[in-house]
């Protein structure tokens, strides 16, 4: 059967570099030796991004995704993943005009979780993310709970996302903060965590996170890989 052709529609540069890194040693670990599904990725500038989620301009971010889109289904992409929890937002209104499919990568993180038996997640992202009904409104649909940091740990976790993860700038202190963000959620009754920023595993993973981590860009990677594998066992 003939493979599915990826495309990735980046946002940050870490998030999609991890993604498409995942993508490639995974799939010589499944396919053999060097060997992965064909990927494009297109990435508009970060600061395009940030300036309409900034002023909450939701139908803009959507239209940069689209430009993403269609210039990767002009180049053969057979269907679409973005590894960025915040511009998932924006998802179902770039759908609608998409010219390709799309994995969600909120669904992939939950079924993951009901999969793995969670049943209270701590959600950790940006406060544009946090503050969303993203991940409540997909993990509720699956009959999972959730919890979300406090709001003074919603200023610094995204403070830290934007000032330094997605610069590729990586702190211990950083690590310390994420750490006491997500003990606090555990003593919540959170059993997992998702990592509901692309770049937050780049930090945070199971070796030192008091919770386990559900990691969304990893997660998003193999979704699509195997969907590009077995394009006829991964629904649409």
């Amino acid at each position: 059967m003939k493979r599915q052709h990826i495309g990735i529609v980046a946002c940050s540069a870490e998030g999609a570099a991890l993604c498409y890194r995942t993508i490639c040693l995974e799939g010589a670990r499944m396919l053999g030796p060097y060997e992965h599904p064909e990927i494009s990725m297109h990435a508009a500038p970060l600061a395009e991004y940030v300036e309409r989620i900034d002023r909450g301009d939701w139908m803009a971010v959507a239209e940069l995704m689209l430009r993403s889109a269609n210039k990767l289904a002009q180049i053969g992409a057979d269907f679409l993943i973005t590894p960025d929890n915040t511009i998932h937002r924006a998802l179902e209104d770039v759908k609608k005009r998409s010219p390709l499919p799309w994995l969600h990568i909120a669904e992939v993180v939950a079924d993951c979780a009901a999969e793995r038996g969670f049943r209270r997640l701590g959600i950790t992202g940006t406060r544009y993310l946090v503050e969303s009904d993203l991940y409540p409104r997909v993990l509720s649909g699956r009959g999972l709970q959730y919890a979300r940091p406090t709001t003074a740990e919603r200023e610094e976790i995204h403070r830290i996302i934007m000032d330094e993860l997605v610069g590729g700038i990586f702190k211990p202190e950083a690590v310390a903060y994420f750490q006491r963000a997500i003990a606090r959620m555990k003593d919540e009754g959170c059993d997992a965590v998702v990592l509901g920023c692309t770049e937050i595993p780049l930090i945070v993973n199971d070796d030192n996170s008091p919770l386990p981590t559900l990691d969304s860009t990893r997660l998003l990677a193999r979704a699509a890989l195997r969907r590009a594998v077995e394009p006829l066992a991964v629904t649409t």
